[in-house]
C-alpha cells in the first residue's frame, strides 16, 4: 500500500493550485464526433489541400496562451522542453519526438525518454535544468503554479502555458495547438482523427439509465468528479461517474457520501492496491462483488490522445466483458463467469497499438503517490 500521508498532501496541493474554472458540463454521454474533435485542427491547416496546409503551419507563428501572454516563434522550434508528461506524450504522438530535449520523470514510460534531459526537481521542474536544455520552446502545463511560471519567464525562456483540459475536445484542441507551435500540424490532425476513430469504435453502447456506475478513488477520500477530462473519458466509455452527480473537480468525500453513491465498479490504476477491501469502498457494491476496472496510471491521469484512447478502450472493454459474463451467468446459473481483463496487452489496452508517430511504448508505470504529487506540482494529470 502507498503511504496515505503522501496522497493527502499531494491531493490537497492539487485542489489549491488546480481548482475548477469552467462551468460544470452537462451529465450523460458527451458528444464525440468528428466535427467536435476536429474543430481546432481546421484552424491549424488540417484541410484537404496540402499546399494550404503547409502555409497554415508556416512560421513565424504567434499564439496567446492560457495565461494571456502572447508567444511569437520566428522559426520552427528544434529544441522543445516539456514540463509535463502529457505534452511529452503529445509530442511523441504527433511526430515531434526528435524535437524534444527535456522531459520530466513522469514521462519516463515514453520510448527514448531516457535519452532526454530530466528537468524534474523535487516538486515541479528545476528552472536551471530547463535553462540547460537551451530550448526554443517550453511547453508548460496549466497546473503549474504562478510563481514557477513567472520564474520560467523571468529568465527569458520561450514559455507557452497550455490550457487545462476538461473534455476530450479540449485535449484535441491542445494537440492542435502543440502541433501548430512545433510545426507538426499534419501529425496533430492525424492524431486527433485517430483518437476520434478509436473512441467511436470502442464506446460501450448502453442506454443512459443502464450505465454501470463507477468511482475513481485517489486515496484518503479524494475522487475524480465532474468537469474533469477523467470523468468525461469514463462517460464516453459507457460508465456513469457517480462522483460527478453533485461534485466537480477532485473533492474529498466522506465515507457516508461514498456509501450513498454506492458505485458498482472502482477504477484502479495499480493492480496491487487493496483499496477495494478498505472501508468505505469494501461496503459498496464494487467492494462486495470485487468489481474493479484497471487502467495504467499514465493513461488515466494524463490529458493526451493516447491516454484517451487507452482509457476509453480499457474501461469499455472491461465493462463489456462483465456484461457478457453476467448475461452468461443469467442464462446458465450453474456457471460462474467472473470479470476478466484477458485481452489487455503490455500497454494496458485491449486493442491494437497502431497510431501515427508514436511507436512501441515501454509502460514503466509511475507509482500512484508520485503521480499525484506530479499532478499537484506540474505533472500527473497534466
Amino acid at each position: 500500500m502507498r503511504p496515505r500521508s503522501i496522497l493527502v498532501a499531494s491531493l490537497v496541493a492539487v485542489l489549491l493550485c488546480a481548482g475548477v474554472a469552467a462551468p460544470v458540463a452537462a451529465q450523460g454521454s458527451p458528444t464525440v464526433d468528428g466535427a467536435q474533435l476536429q474543430t481546432a485542427t481546421a484552424d491549424a491547416g488540417a484541410g484537404a489541400d496540402a499546399e494550404t496546409d503547409a502555409d497554415a503551419c508556416s512560421f513565424p507563428v504567434e499564439l496567446t496562451d492560457a495565461s494571456g501572454e502572447t508567444l511569437r516563434l520566428e522559426e520552427r522550434p528544434e529544441r522543445v522542453t516539456t514540463t509535463n508528461p502529457s505534452a511529452a506524450q503529445t509530442m511523441w504522438e504527433i511526430g515531434g519526438r526528435e524535437q524534444v530535449v527535456g522531459v520530466t520523470r513522469y514521462a519516463s514510460y515514453l520510448e527514448g525518454a531516457e535519452e532526454r534531459r530530466d528537468v524534474s526537481s523535487e516538486f515541479g521542474v528545476s528552472i536551471e535544468k530547463v535553462q540547460g536544455t537551451q530550448p526554443d520552446l517550453v511547453l508548460v502545463p496549466n497546473s503549474t503554479d504562478s510563481d514557477q511560471l513567472a520564474k520560467l519567464r523571468r529568465v527569458g525562456l520561450p514559455v507557452f502555458h497550455l490550457p487545462r483540459a476538461h473534455t476530450i475536445e479540449d485535449i484535441a484542441d491542445k494537440t492542435t495547438t502543440i502541433g501548430r507551435l512545433t510545426g507538426n500540424c499534419e501529425g496533430a490532425a492525424e492524431t486527433n482523427a485517430w483518437m476520434n476513430e478509436r473512441v467511436e469504435e470502442s464506446q460501450l453502447s448502453v442506454a443512459a439509465d443502464e450505465r454501470p456506475t463507477i468511482l475513481y478513488p485517489l486515496g484518503s477520500g479524494y475522487v475524480a468528479a465532474g468537469d474533469t477530462f477523467i470523468s468525461e473519458m469514463l462517460s464516453v466509455a459507457g460508465a456513469q461517474n457517480v462522483a460527478a452527480r453533485n461534485h466537480t473537480g477532485y473533492p474529498q468525500l466522506s465515507d457516508e457520501v461514498v456509501l450513498q453513491l454506492d458505485p458498482k465498479y472502482l477504477l484502479i490504476t495499480d493492480r496491487d492496491t487493496d483499496i477495494v477491501n478498505e472501508e468505505p469502498y469494501s461496503l459498496t457494491t464494487a467492494g462486495r462483488e470485487n468489481n474493479t476496472i484497471h487502467v495504467d496510471v499514465q493513461w488515466v491521469n494524463q490529458p493526451a490522445p493516447r491516454s484517451v484512447v487507452y482509457t476509453v478502450e480499457n474501461v469499455s472493454a472491461q465493462l463489456q466483458a462483465d456484461r457478457t459474463a453476467e448475461g452468461a451467468a443469467t442464462a446458465t446459473p450453474a456457471t460462474t463467469a467472473p470479470a476478466t481483463e484477458d485481452g489487455d496487452d503490455d500497454n494496458g489496452t485491449a486493442t491494437s497499438n497502431e497510431t501515427p508517430g508514436f511507436g512501441p511504448v515501454v509502460a514503466t508505470v509511475a507509482l500512484i503517490a508520485t503521480a499525484l504529487v506530479a499532478r499537484a506540482r506540474g505533472g500527473g494529470r497534466e
